[in-house]
Formats: structure tokens, sequence, C-alpha cells
């Protein structure tokens, strides 16, 4: 596609109001952007591609002023203004006299190679930056705002219409019979699986979960300013994709992790926003949201290949990508309910932590889960407040909140680790039942530590202040006192882990790669150790 006269014009640097050697564009399917020394201007395409329509001069600016007022929520050191520009297509001026014949939205620059993209591609994007998108957005979710029930948006039907749209955009332009298929499938998959969840989509309205969210949230939208992720370029085009359930918003970035083979990250992102939020409910509609990220990925990387002359072949190479990865989620899945069984110290959360991220799973922390039932932070003190939550009835509050939310977890087609002491058998063994009724496999992951490890490790935690457990020397003493070993029949189903052998989480996911694939129970337990 050859460039307009204005936006060659533009690229001289002399136009601008400060001065700069040089200008650089940086061309998508909806805009140019010109890096302009310390700013870039950002200017919408005359397009109209149904779900975008920028295609009158009044719309853009429209646009460009709702770009900057959505983006400041999370971005507000970014977005500067909107300046209109006069004169004509090949002697244009910022914010001059006379007719405006176009608008840019004014941006700060930030340093280049700080996007989470250019990171992730670098190999240097961690687990900082993940906690860190999981408190932004846990945050920023909590205190958008929320659509009213009589409200047009986050209806069921709608929610089914635009990821319908995806197919009716991505069909046409394929020629190719295979490619065809795999797509219908898709298509067939998304149909049904929207049509049995309209119900939960309803609820999900009703109960507060439809936002104004960020809408095209993945690490090309994100950057580095000073250390810290800052979210940008949020969707501002067309209100019925903003204003959306939470749960549709996160799982684009988890979508665009698991496309980059970061899917561990993905989970630990997912896990790290429930257990802010606490919104497990959410699960029943992840994998119909990350289908529905997928493809419109997929048909931004079609309709960007067919704009550029030269990049067809890779622009369908990425569509090839999503596709792949939308087939991986549409593949019947296979649930496990996974527990944990040590005192306090013994190692359970890091484990499980860790467990969540390499097998794809939820877990469930008991420490977060009762503060939650108290209105606690998971990093708040109940000490300071003078409240004891570790009182017997407490304990079984938390289990009993633990089961529900297991068991729902399930239901949405998920692995759950619950992690929590399990020192009793009467609670382990409800938690087999639950796996009975769901049937799922059931395993016990036996967490086992020596006591002066154990008084090191929750000292340590006690100074640090950045884990939600509370659990004192006293209390993990308790818990020696009233701790009552796996029976012989629960051994069958359990993996002995010593937490004090530095290879303990290889062997522990090898072990567990055995009992998945049916391998035999002692040679696992065995690895484990």
């Amino acid at each position: 596609m050859n460039t307009p006269t204005l936006i060659q014009a533009l690229l001289n640097p002399q136009i601008y109001p400060e001065r700069i050697d040089t200008v650089e564009l940086i061309e998508t399917h909806i805009s140019w952007v010109l890096l302009a020394g310390r700013h870039a201007y950002k200017i919408k395409k005359p397009v109209d591609f149904g779900f975008l329509d920028f295609s009158t001069l009044e719309k853009r600016h429209f646009y460009c002023l709702e770009e900057v007022r959505l983006n400041r929520r999370l971005a507000e050191v970014l977005y500067l203004d909107v300046i209109p520009i006069t004169g004509s297509d090949r002697l244009p001026q910022f914010g001059g006299p006379g007719t405006v014949i176009e608008y840019a939205v004014k941006m700060q620059r930030f340093q280049p190679g700080r996007l989470l993209s250019e990171c992730a591609e670098k190999g240097l994007l961690g687990t900082s930056e993940i906690d860190q998108i999981a408190g932004l957005m846990s945050r920023f979710h909590q205190t958008a705002d929320v659509a009213a029930p009589s409200s047009p948006y986050g209806k069921a039907e709608d929610i089914k219409y635009w990821a319908e749209d995806n197919f009716n955009a991505v069909i046409p332009l394929l020629n190719n019979d295979k490619a065809l298929q795999r797509v219908r499938r898709i298509a067939q998959w998304s149909r049904n699986e929207g049509l049995q969840k309209s119900a939960i989509m309803r609820k999900r309205k009703q109960q507060g979960f439809i936002r104004e969210g960020h809408g095209d949230l993945h690490l090309a939208n994100m950057t580095l300013i000073d250390g810290r992720v800052t979210v940008f370029d949020c969707l501002e085009f067309n209100p019925q994709l903003r204003w959306i359930d939470v749960i549709n918003d996160l799982a684009f970035v988890i979508m665009d992790l698991a496309c980059r083979n970061l899917a561990p990250y993905g989970y630990r992102l997912l896990n790290g926003y429930l257990q802010q939020t606490g919104d497990y409910a959410g699960l029943g509609l992840l994998r119909y949201y990350l289908v529905y990220r997928a493809m419109v990925r997929a048909k931004v990387a079609l309709l960007r290949a067919r704009q550029t002359s030269d990049s067809s072949e890779s622009g369908y190479g990425e569509y090839a990508g999503y596709i792949s990865l939308a087939e991986d989620y549409i593949r019947p899945l296979r649930p496990r309910l996974i527990i944990t069984h040590g005192v306090s110290g013994s190692g359970k959360s890091f484990f499980a932590g860790a467990l969540a991220e390499s097998l794809g799973a939820i877990q469930l922390r008991s420490d977060v889960e009762r503060k939650r039932l108290f209105g606690f932070k998971p990093l708040e003190d109940s000490r300071a407040k003078g409240i004891d939550i570790y009182t017997p009835e407490a304990g079984r509050k938390t289990f009993r909140r633990l089961a529900e939310l297991a068991e729902s977890i399930l239901g949405a087609g998920f692995t759950v680790i619950v992690d929590a002491t399990f020192i009793r058998a009467g609670q382990r063994s409800d938690f087999y039942r639950i796996a009975q009724a769901c049937n799922v496999p059931f395993l016990i992951l036996d967490f086992r530590a020596s006591e002066p490890e154990l008084q090191r490790r929750l000292a340590v935690r006690q100074r640090s202040g950045n884990d939600a457990s509370e659990a004192t020397e006293n209390i993990m003493r308790q818990q020696l006192q009233a701790f009552e070993p796996l029976t012989d029949e629960e051994k069958k189903r359990a993996l002995t882990v010593d937490t004090e052998n530095e290879k303990a989480l290889a062997l522990l996911l090898a072990a567990l790669v055995e009992k998945r694939d049916g391998q035999g129970n002692h040679e696992a337990e065995k690895t484990a150790r």
C-alpha cells in the first residue's frame, strides 16, 4: 500500500515543534505512528472494517479523544494530548491556524526495546514482569467502571456475535481447503461452547463482571518504564469490545504468552490474578475467550497481510500460529484434583505454585482464601487488626470454601492443586470424594522437611513479609501435634517429596508425568524422593 501524501509530508523533521533530526514511521493495519524526538504522533487510518470505523474526520477526532481518555487510566504519563493538523496534505502543520485536515494523538515516547513483546523475543521476560501484570490488572479490573444490568454491554448474544464475526472475517480470506476445514472446526466448537455457556455469561453480567476494560491486552501493548510495567494502547474504537468480561480481558495476554511458548507464565499470571481477585468463577469462560482472542489475532494477521505487499507469507505464518493455538484450546481437557499434605514451612506453596505453572493448573491457596473469608487481601496482616483467623472454626470454614472452589474449578475443566496443610485424614477424605464425584484422578503430594528447616523457613518468611501465610513457629508446632500421617490406602495415591533435596522440583515433575501417563505409582514415588 502506498503511503499517503500527508504521511509522507509528516516525515519532514522541520514540521515538528521541537528540534529533531529524523522522523521514523511505524505502520499498523489501523494507524500510522510517527516517532519524532521525545514524542510520538499517532494518526488513525481512514478505514472501515465493520468492527472499527475511522472513515470520517469527525470519527477519527472522537476516537483520538477517547484514546487519550481511556489510556490515561493505566498510562497517564504517556498520553499527552490530541493535536489538530492543519494546512494541506503537502504542507501540514501541528496545531496551526486554518481548517483541520487530520488529528493526531501526541504521546511521550518510551525507550526502544522495552516492549514486553520484545523482551519475550530476547528471552528477557521474567517472573517480576508477570507478577506486575497480575497486580496491575487485578487492581484495574476491580476499580474499572461496571456495566449496569440494563446497559447494552456484555449480553450473551453480543459476546457470541463478536466471536462469530472473527470467523466471518477470516473464512472469506482463505482459499485452501485444509485451512478452511481447520477454521470451521474451531468455529463449530466456539458456537457450541457459546450456547452451553450462555447462562454463565448472563450471570457474569448480573454480578458486575462486565467492566470497561482494556480490550487489547497483549505484550506489544506493554512496556517497561523505569523497571515498571506500563500498559498502553487500549481499545478505544468500539465500546462493545472494551466493555467486556474481565476474564475476557485477561485471556488476551494469557493467549499471547502461550503463542510465544511461554504458557507457564500465562498460568503464573492467571493464578496471581485469581488469588488477588477471587474470580474463580471466570474460569468457566476462560477457554471460550482464549479461542476468541486467538481468532482476533488471526484475523488481524490476515488483514495486515492484505494491506502490505511484501509480508503476505509472514502474515499467513503468524495467522497459522494462532490457528494452531486455538486448536490446542478446543481439545478435551483431562483435569486432576491434587492436594498437598504437610505443615507450614514444608514447601507446599512454593512447589504448588511451580507445579501449577508447569502443569497448567490452578493453585488454590488456603492462606489466601482464609484471609478472603475475613475480608483481608493476601498480604494484609490480620494480626495487626487483632483478628485471629487460625481458630478451629476458621479452619473448618476455610476447608469448606476450598472444597466449593475446587469442585467449581474441576467443573470448568482445569486441574486444581489445593495448597493446604491437610493434616487431618477427614479433610483428605472429603477431597477424595470430590474427585470421585467429578470423575477425575486424585493425588496427594506429601511434603516433608526437617524441623530445623521448618523453623528457618518460617523465620525467613516472617521477616520478608511478602507472603500470604501468617503461620508462626507456634502454629507449626500445633500442626505437628495434630498431624495425622497418610494411611496405607492414601499412600497408594500419594507422592512423597523431600523439599530439602535441591532436585526435588524436577523429580516431582518427572513423577507427575509418569502418573499422568499411567506409569507405576511405586516408581513415581521413589523418583519424587
